[in-house]
């Protein structure tokens, strides 16, 4: 198994793989697998909003889930303006807003999980120096957030770091 997206949810992880259509969902504390399930298509990411798990498979589409029973609750294209953005990958649910990198380019996308509209982007590009980039880093794909410094946790494959950054509006 290639394991990509990951979400907690009370004493639960919930855990996607990439290609293979099965998800595992283990004790928080023991790690023990206590379930496994499948779904169609690629997992990319997963988060929680608190009542629903939200996944990404590569496409423009979100899917909602219910973490009980892990049905689908429902879907959600991602849109900028007419634009659908596609390959939307690993996300974070915070304060009301979806962050989703978007696979090859470095930005993240604001999403209102309401409509689906892009309401920001986050330029991610000046993170790594041009000696870094040389060195063989692959693309931005990571991204966490701590409630405790609202701060948000940026890397990439084979990225050297790990960047804390704080997202600002742009004056």
């Amino acid at each position: 198994y290639f394991g990509e997206g990951i979400a907690v949810v009370g004493d639960r992880i919930y855990q996607l793989t990439y290609q293979t259509g099965v998800g595992f969902v283990y004790d928080r504390k023991t790690f023990t697998k206590v379930k496994e399930f499948t779904y169609k298509g690629e997992g990319w990411g997963l988060t929680h909003d608190g009542q629903r798990l939200i996944m990404s498979d590569g496409t423009d589409t979100l899917r909602f889930w219910d973490p009980e029973t892990l049905g689908e609750l429902g879907r959600l294209r991602v849109r900028d303006g007419d634009d659908a953005i596609r390959n939307i990958n690993e996300l974070e649910y915070v304060d009301g807003a979806i962050y989703a990198n978007v696979w090859q380019e470095e930005r993240i996308a604001r999403i209102d999980p309401k409509t689906g509209v892009v309401t920001a982007w986050i330029d991610m590009s000046n993170l790594l120096t041009a000696t870094e980039r040389s060195r063989g880093v692959d693309v931005l794909n990571g991204i966490a957030h701590d409630p405790r410094t609202g701060h948000f946790l940026i890397t990439g494959k084979l990225w050297p770091w790990v960047f804390e950054v704080e997202f600002v509006k742009k004056s």
